[in-house]
């Protein structure tokens, strides 16, 4: 149970650096430009915030915990990118669906992100809390 904690404060750490990241980067330069008339000019903080704790919890569950025991990085990373890809789809799918104006593009592009957020991610942490064990 503590290895679970641990991973998990892992993945959150790097979830956030790294989704951070790409927002910083995109955001601008390539959310804003295509969706810009549905996106709120500050983000609400208390969704966000449970999208990341849940978001990563999950990660950590169906992604990480089965290859904590004599898994891979590789298979770490598989399971993530999975993880990320469904979660994702979900999303831009269902935008795609219900909002107007919500591109398809931007739809592609982000379930893309969250197959390779949600891998590199899970990769990671499977990484770290393989060599901090090996310690």
């Amino acid at each position: 149970m503590a290895d679970h904690l641990v991973a998990y404060a892992v993945a959150l750490v790097l979830f956030l650096i790294a989704d951070g990241l790409w927002l910083g980067i995109s955001g601008p330069r390539v959310y804003r430009p295509r969706i810009g008339a549905i996106l709120r000019d500050r983000p609400r903080i208390a969704p966000a915030a449970a999208f990341y704790l849940l978001y990563v919890a999950g990660l950590v569950y169906f992604a990480v915990a089965d290859n904590l025991a004599g898994g891979t990085v590789f298979a770490g990373a598989r399971d993530g990118a999975l993880f990320g890809f469904f979660c994702y789809l979900t999303f831009n799918a269902t935008s795609l669906a219900l909002i107007r104006g919500y591109d398809r593009a931007i739809a592609m592009l982000d379930t893309g992100w969250g197959a390779v957020l949600g891998g590199l991610v899970a990769g990671a942490t499977v990484a770290i809390m393989n060599w901090a064990a090996f310690m």
